[in-house]
Parts: structure tokens; C-alpha cells; sequence
């Protein structure tokens, strides 16, 4: 359950620099891979199918990621899983095919083109051999509407479909990964798996889905106390949380009240966010620049906004005006919103929820 509000929070807003990891050689912390194999055993739950073959791709994806083999990070991945997926490689999706046929309805309206024209030209075969509508009529899983609109894209002038299609297909796998941190990702840290076809493809099977969610969710550094804050950033992008704590001090600074979303910019428009807005209007006390302030705020996505002059001075003022060190990490408030969600979620019952999980593998260690 990824929030859909904006593109996810991948790499370096500037540079694009790949994430920063832990290096590790064939050991880590004297943990050796035959060791790790045996301690990921250990850990998984019992009664899930193909555990091993679960357990093997989990590995080769700490190893190829570079993740040290601990009990934390291990058991953090398997909680997400288990939460997004429970262990099912290619998840099913309860009214499917009618979250499709909406998707296909609200393009026609916006072209203006009656159903019935649409779903005339969908009667047409597909490259399985059957129509269309009845490929659409039949769908279960996330990998079976991946490949149909993989084919609808590509047949759209052949069926005489009378507008274009994008996939709408966002994220997908046991650990509903994006596509777009997929692809953004093995641009940086080539993907060691031969595959066939096309990235997309791999982020819906199940050995390309938990490498990507595994380095969604491990491989980036950040300070935080609890492993809960890496699952609320697994659901709302990156150093979510920290930006999030980042905002509640400007908001005390500012004696305005903000949106702890943890979005720092705004990258849909030229508009300025309201953070930055409190922050412009704070400029004197900040001693920084207008210019120097959204400089700063460009690194939001990365590690290294920790670093910057004005993270460190909102920090300091804002401790010293509360007399008390604030916390540099908190829960983002946001509503989760998906065509696959039917109740009111938000980013902290996720996180909170993959947490119990969290903590339920790692007692298996006492």
C-alpha cells in the first residue's frame, strides 16, 4: 500500500547519486553466507509455501544489495512482506477486474468516447488468444493486469482502441515495490539477475520484487532509534520521517500549523511548498538565504540534508524555544489512497502494523 500523491522519493533531488550502503565482503559481523542461510531459515515464518526458494531469493538479495546479514534486517523485510503480500509472489486483488474497467472508463470519459465504442474494440484477441474483455473479466493477480495493459499499450492501434493507454500499474511483487524506484534504481546499482523482457516485468516475479522492496526498504542510511521509521519511509518515500520531524520544528518556529507529510518541496508545479514558505518567512532568524534555503531543501531525499546549514539551525532554534531536544524522527500523516484500498489507512497504521510484524520475527532471537 504505497501512497499515491507523488512520485516516489528515489535518489538525490540534484545529483541523482546513487544510495549510500554499508560495503560487506563474503562476511558481516562474522556472519558468513552458509550462516545467514541457516539464521533466514531460522526466522521465516513456518507453513508458507516454498520456503526455501522464499529464503534463497531473499538471501541472493541482501548479497547482491549489499546488506549486512542481521537478524533487524532480515526480519525488517520479512515484516513488510508478510505484510503487503502474506507470502504470496504474485498477490491477488480482491474485485480486480472491476478496479480495471474503472481505470479504462475514466480515460474514455476524459476523451469523451462512450463505453460501448471502448469495449468494442477490446473484443478483439489479444496476443493470448483471447479478447480482451474476457482477459479483463477473468484477472486475479497484479501480474496478470501488469501484462494486460502491458498488451493493451502495445495493441492499442492494431485494435483500433480510439485513444492511447498508459500502464497504470504503479507497484507490484510480494513487497509492493514502484516500478519507477525499479527502474530509477538498476540505473544506479546495476541489476544482477539475466532476465527477459522488460525491468517492469521483473518487479512482478518474485526474485526482481523482493530485491527491489529489500533495497526500497535497507538500502539508504538514516538515523532513526526504531526500525518502525524505515517502514513508515517504505510507504511514503524516503527519509519520509525525518522530513516529517523537520516540518513539526519548523511549525513550532514558525507558530503555524503544517502538514507532517514529510514532502518538503513541491515537484508537481513551480508553486512553493508551505514548508518552504514558513522557512522564507524565518530567513532572519535562520541567517540563511531564500536561495540558500531551497538549496538546502533540494537534498531532502538524500542522507545528506542531515549535513545541511539549515536542518541543523531549524533543529537548534526550535530546541532552544521548547527547551528540550526534539526528536528528529516522527510518524508522517498521511492518508493512504489506491484503487485497492477500501478502508481509511494512513502511513502510520502501516508502519505500526509492519512494526507488531517486525516484532513478533525478532523475539523468534531470544
Amino acid at each position: 500500500m504505497i501512497k499515491e500523491k507523488k512520485p516516489p522519493k528515489i535518489f538525490d533531488a540534484v545529483s541523482k547519486a546513487p544510495v549510500l550502503v554499508p560495503t560487506i565482503p563474503n562476511k558481516t559481523n562474522g556472519i558468513s553466507v552458509d550462516e545467514a542461510r541457516l539464521l533466514l531459515q531460522s526466522l521465516l515464518p513456518t507453513g508458507i509455501k516454498d520456503r526455501s526458494g522464499w529464503r534463497d531469493d531473499i538471501l541472493s538479495a541482501f548479497t547482491g544489495l549489499k546488506i549486512p546479514y542481521e537478524a533487524q534486517y532480515f526480519c525488517g523485510a520479512l515484516a513488510i512482506i508478510e505484510q503487503e503480500s502474506s507470502w504470496q509472489s504474485d498477490p491477488t486483488v480482491a474485485n480486480l477486474n472491476k478496479i480495471v474497467w474503472q481505470e479504462i472508463e475514466k480515460r474514455a470519459d476524459k476523451y469523451h468516447i462512450p463505453m460501448f465504442a471502448v469495449k468494442l474494440a477490446l473484443l478483439k484477441p489479444s496476443p493470448d488468444g483471447r479478447s480482451y474483455n474476457a482477459r479483463i473479466d477473468a484477472l486475479r493477480t497484479e501480474k496478470q493486469m501488469n501484462a494486460l495493459f502491458e498488451d493493451i499499450v502495445s495493441d492499442a492501434q492494431k485494435i483500433g482502441l480510439p485513444f492511447s493507454m498508459k500502464n497504470p500499474i504503479r507497484t507490484g511483487g510480494p513487497m509492493q515495490v514502484s516500478v519507477e524506484f525499479a527502474e530509477a534504481h538498476s540505473k544506479a546499482w546495476p541489476y544482477p539477475y539475466s532476465y527477459k523482457g522488460s525491468l517492469r516485468q521483473e518487479v512482478f516475479s518474485r526474485r526482481g520484487g523482493l530485491y527491489f522492496g529489500i533495497a526500497n526498504l535497507l538500502q539508504y542510511r538514516a538515523n532513526y532509534p526504531q526500525m518502525k521509521y524505515r517502514f513508515a519511509d517504505f510507504n511514503a518515500g524516503r527519509y519520509s520521517s525525518r522530513n516529517a520531524a523537520f516540518q513539526a520544528a519548523v511549525s513550532t518556529l514558525s507558530k503555524k500549523k503544517l502538514v507532517l507529510d514529510g514532502d518538503l518541496l513541491v515537484y508537481t508545479s513551480n508553486k512553493a511548498s508551505s514548508t518552504q514558505q514558513q522557512l522564507v518567512k524565518l530567513a532572519p532568524r535562520l541567517g540563511l538565504s531564500a536561495k540558500a534555503i531551497e538549496r538546502d531543501l533540494q537534498l531532502e531525499k538524500s542522507e545528506a540534508f542531515y549535513q545541511t546549514a539549515l536542518f541543523k539551525k531549524v533543529f537548534e532554534l526550535a530546541n532552544q524555544q521548547t527547551g528540550k531536544n526534539l526528536p528528529q524522527q516522527v510518524m508522517p500523516q498521511i492518508k493512504l489512497v489506491s484503487p485497492k484500498i477500501t478502508r481509511k489507512l494512513t502511513t502510520e497504521w502501516f508502519a505500526e502494523r509492519v512494526d507488531g510484524r517486525y516484532q513478533t520475527c525478532m523475539n523468534k532471537q531470544k
